[in-house]
Formats: structure tokens, C-alpha cells, sequence
């Protein structure tokens, strides 16, 4: 438990995404932000140099010379990227820790962004009492995705790639879909349920929890009564600042606020 790792503290979490980058102070006791989000446009092309110059400048937004914690749209192990979806192919093998604590000057913890935007409701939002098989599942940009087992993390799942409908699930049903191809509600719930009918063709599921900025109650009643499967499905309480609040937290855990 976060309890058992780490004092009060307050940790600056970004969450770097395929449209804007943004950012906040966290207490990662509480799960709260301490200071107003700070958002930047993500780089066209999203290429290392200038995302790291642009996670720079949130950093020095907030004047801050502490530990970072920081979710990224790849699959990430011990900091480097290791797959690139939406994002430029110049990540690929890149040590994303690593750059941006020498353009940023601080100590960097890094994640995929959907298992950061789990790890926050599953420690203080819609996930927090529950148990079994939870998936989380982010509609942004594209789907990002996340497995808790008993409240255990299996990270850098990347189900927003299964094949669905002869294409990348992403790509028929994340909301950018929703928007480019200028779908009605009704229309955009029918291809999630037939998203939601494969994972659970593929998963013994208990929950899913629906994250990213559709998980808005204003968006979510538009949907949310159209979709049926043998799993609950919830919707993310910490809406579009999961990933930062998640980041903070991940990076309590894994760096000593006092000896970075």
C-alpha cells in the first residue's frame, strides 16, 4: 500500500498525451491536486526533443525541483519506451526517464499512462474497495488499458490494439474516432459494446472501469446506459486528472522524496 512507502508528500505529476501534456502537484495521501492543472499542446509529431522541451517548461511552470512522477502513451519498462502507437517511431528504445531529467534537471519516474490512470482509481477513485479482475480502460487519443488481479498491476498492456472489425480497436472506437468520423452517442456506444463483447470473449472480467475524458458525468449519461456486459462497469472518478494523480503516486512509491 502507498502508506507503507512513503511520508506525506506532495509529488509533480504529468501526464504527456497524444494532444496536450499537463500537469499538477499532487498529495499523494490524499490523491489531491495542491495546485491549479497546467496543460501545454503536445509537439506535432510528438518527437522526443520537443515534448522533452515542453515537459521542461510544466516543470519549470511550477518552479519545481523535486521528484516527477510522469505517464507516457507507450509501454514502459525501467524507463525506456518501448513501443510507439501514437507518438513519433523516435521513441522507440528511448530512455524517456533519462531525457527528461537531463532537459528537466529532475529525478523522473515513468509509467504507461493507463496504468498510471489505474493505479489512481484503484487507490483513491472508483476502484478502491473493489478485488478480482478490474480492467480500466482509457478512450482519448487512442485506448490505452490496464489489469489489476486482487489489486495487483500486470503493466504495459496494450489492448487498444486488438484487431476488431478488420482494424486496430483504436481506431474504430476511441473518441477521437468519435469525433473525426462525427459519430452520434448511439453510435460510438454500439462500437464500445462491441469492444467491451471482445475483451470479454478474451478476459474472465469483474469490472471495468471507463476512464478519460468520456468518463465525464455530462458524457457519460449520453452512453453509458446503452452498454451491457457480464462485468459492472463503472466510470473513473478522477476523470482527466487520473494519470497525473496516478504518475505522483507511482513515483512516491519508487523514488525517497528526501534522497532522490
Amino acid at each position: 500500500m502507498l502508506q507503507d512507502h512513503t511520508s506525506d508528500v506532495e509529488i509533480l505529476g504529468i501526464d504527456v498525451g497524444g494532444s496536450g501534456i499537463k500537469g499538477a502537484p499532487v498529495d499523494v495521501k490524499t490523491g489531491q491536486l495542491t495546485a491549479e492543472r497546467y496543460r501545454l499542446s503536445t509537439p506535432p509529431n510528438a518527437e522526443p526533443d520537443a515534448v522533452a522541451e515542453t515537459v521542461a517548461r510544466l516543470v519549470r511552470h511550477f518552479e519545481w525541483t523535486g521528484p516527477v512522477g510522469c505517464c507516457f502513451p507507450a509501454q514502459i519498462k525501467q524507463g525506456v519506451a518501448l513501443t510507439a502507437a501514437n507518438i513519433s517511431d523516435e521513441w522507440l528504445e528511448k530512455n524517456v526517464a533519462e531525457l527528461f531529467r537531463d532537459r528537466s534537471g529532475c529525478p523522473f519516474v515513468v509509467l504507461n499512462d493507463a496504468d498510471a490512470a489505474a493505479v489512481a482509481e484503484m487507490e483513491f477513485g472508483s476502484g478502491r474497495e473493489l478485488r478480482g479482475v478490474v480492467m480500466l480502460l482509457t478512450f482519448g487519443t487512442g485506448i490505452g488499458s490496464a489489469i489489476f488481479v486482487d489489486r495487483v498491476l500486470l503493466p504495459n498492456t496494450e489492448l487498444g490494439h486488438l484487431f476488431l472489425n478488420n482494424m486496430v480497436a483504436e481506431h474504430y472506437a476511441s473518441d477521437r474516432a468519435r469525433k473525426v468520423e462525427r459519430l452520434t452517442w448511439q453510435e460510438w456506444a454500439q462500437r464500445v459494446q462491441a469492444y467491451l463483447a471482445h475483451l470479454e470473449r478474451l478476459f474472465d472480467i469483474d469490472t471495468f472501469i471507463l476512464g478519460g475524458g468520456v468518463s465525464k458525468p455530462n458524457k457519460s449519461e449520453k452512453y453509458l446506459h446503452l452498454l451491457s456486459t457480464k462485468a459492472q462497469i463503472l466510470t473513473a472518478r478522477l476523470e482527466n486528472d487520473a494519470g497525473i494523480v496516478g504518475a505522483a503516486v507511482n513515483a512516491a512509491i519508487h523514488i525517497d522524496p528526501v534522497h532522490p
